[in-house]
């Protein structure tokens, strides 16, 4: 039996290729790409899903692996798994930019801790909703979703030589996905919205308590009141926050569904 290299740089470039963009898509990806897991894991995740998913797959293009094409095909991997996975962090993160906002009306923005998943300092109240999330979207299967949608990318976008282009992804896809951002933060200002004009309302009050008696100290009083009121809020609105995650984990599951064609 002989060998060419032909044959070689096929039977290679039908694993190669899938791995490198799923394991793009695990780097990315919240829960299994933050720093909680470590680069072995996620490597043997990545290269799990690709074993399964490679036989299922259309062939790829046959050409050499130093050569020009290859680092096309290898760039446009990257790319589809990079942005695929950056959907999913952004809708985690949305309660993280609510979490912020919350807190720098309540006036504890200077509460922070470091996020053990990003390496940052966020606030405490951003935290808590991060770990809340994170719970609801694994009890929810949405671990399987992900998955699901790095393998049907390469039903809608194959392995092609092209990084952008016919056959590929396409530079509207990609602009898309990019200002998807605008999304995320509209979502957070919603989510947000109830407890800020809480707040508002209550240094509204005490302005006007300023004006009427102006030997008050609006600070001392205003300060843990609006503090105490903005937890409040925070605490009767959290039964609503499960509500809320559905609905904008199903936005953007039916938006990724409708990217690809689905």
């Amino acid at each position: 039996m002989i060998l060419t290299d032909a044959q070689i740089g096929a039977w290679l470039g039908q694993l190669l290729w899938p791995l490198f963009r799923i394991g793009s898509f695990f780097m990315v990806i919240p829960i299994i790409g933050t720093r909680l897991v470590s680069m072995r894991i996620r490597m043997g995740l990545a290269l799990a899903v690709t074993v399964i998913v490679a036989p299922l797959l259309d062939p790829v293009p046959v050409v050499e692996a130093l050569s020009v094409d290859a680092v096309f095909i290898t760039l446009q991997q990257i790319l589809i798994g990079s942005l695929l996975g950056f959907m999913f962090v952004m809708l985690m993160q949305l309660f993280v930019v609510a979490g912020q906002m919350i807190a720098m009306q309540m006036g504890l923005g200077f509460a922070s801790m470091v996020d053990p998943a990003n390496g940052v300092n966020v606030p405490v109240l951003s935290q808590i909703f991060l770990v809340g999330v994170t719970l609801v979207f694994l009890a929810m299967n949405g671990h399987l979703v992900m998955i699901e949608v790095i393998v049907e990318s390469f039903r809608t976008w194959p392995v092609s030589a092209t990084i952008v282009g016919p056959g590929s992804i396409t530079l509207v896809h990609v602009w898309e996905m990019v200002m998807r951002v605008s999304w995320m933060f509209a979502s957070a200002l919603i989510l947000s919205l109830p407890v800020i004009t809480a707040v508002l309302i209550v240094n509204l009050s005490f302005g006007i308590m300023t004006r009427a008696a102006p030997q008050m100290n609006v600070f001392s009083l205003g300060f843990p009141i609006g503090m105490l009121f903005g937890l409040f809020i925070i605490w009767v609105s959290v039964p609503g926050l499960l509500p809320q995650f559905e609905k904008l984990s199903l936005e953007t599951f039916l938006y990724l569904r409708e990217l690809q064609g689905g």
